[in-house]
């Protein structure tokens, strides 16, 4: 899944205000953003296996630390707790754990099943929605036109920098997803590694749009 952990993202901006959407997209996609790091100094592996799921071409024989479900509870608390050390807000850490897991939340209704429970279990878990192409892309893009709802019933532009950005964020979104679903698979793993660093572009761009929107309770 990949518009549809933004949506969660855009969502979570409804009750959290306060929370910066730079924060909310990092939280949103903290287990993709570690794993190209695990990738690269070879801790979790991958593989292009085309046709291994309807929707994408990739193998994820290998993450149990980014990706398995007591990890990603762990890193869910982790960062909640992190946040509250900074800010000392219960109700914010809260949503940013929940956020932090609802990545594999989505995961675990996408992949087939390879996601574990825990390192060294051979349990794996998964529904296997990317089993089907236009089921895939239905709840994605469903997901993300909510999400767009709520996050624009809980801002306003303060320029128009708020608005073209936050656009122009959307349609870069939209470009990707489909660029990701039309395009042949990439030529090796190591390409796949850098091109997750990517993301950090998304959240860059987030943190600058929140500094050009207001949050309409307090206009």
């Amino acid at each position: 899944m990949f518009i549809g952990h933004f949506a969660v993202a855009l969502s979570a901006k409804k009750p959290a205000p306060a929370i910066k959407l730079g924060t909310l997209f990092i939280a949103a996609q903290f287990l993709d953003l570690l794993w190209p790091v695990f990738l690269l100094f070879g801790l979790e592996h991958a593989r292009i296996v085309p046709g291994d799921t309807a929707f994408t071409p990739f193998d994820f024989y290998d993450y149990p630390i980014s990706h398995s479900l007591l990890t990603s509870i762990g890193w869910s608390f982790l960062f909640g707790g992190l946040y509250y050390f900074k800010r000392r807000t219960w109700k914010e850490s809260i949503i940013l754990c929940f956020a932090v897991f609802s990545h594999w939340l989505l995961d675990f209704f996408t992949h087939r099943p390879d996601l574990p429970i825990g390192p060294g279990m051979t349990t794996v878990l998964g529904l296997g929605l990317w089993n089907s192409v236009p089921g895939t892309i239905i709840i994605e893009s469903l997901m993300f036109i909510i999400g767009i709802f709520f996050y624009l019933r809980s801002t306003s532009a303060r320029d128009r920098i708020g608005s073209y950005a936050f656009w122009g964020l959307i349609l870069f979104l939209i470009i990707s997803y489909i660029a990701n679903i039309i395009s042949p698979p990439p030529p090796n793993m190591q390409a796949v590694t850098y091109a997750g660093f990517a993301q950090w572009i998304f959240i860059a761009w987030a943190y600058w749009i929140d500094r050009h929107r207001l949050n309409k309770h307090t206009n």
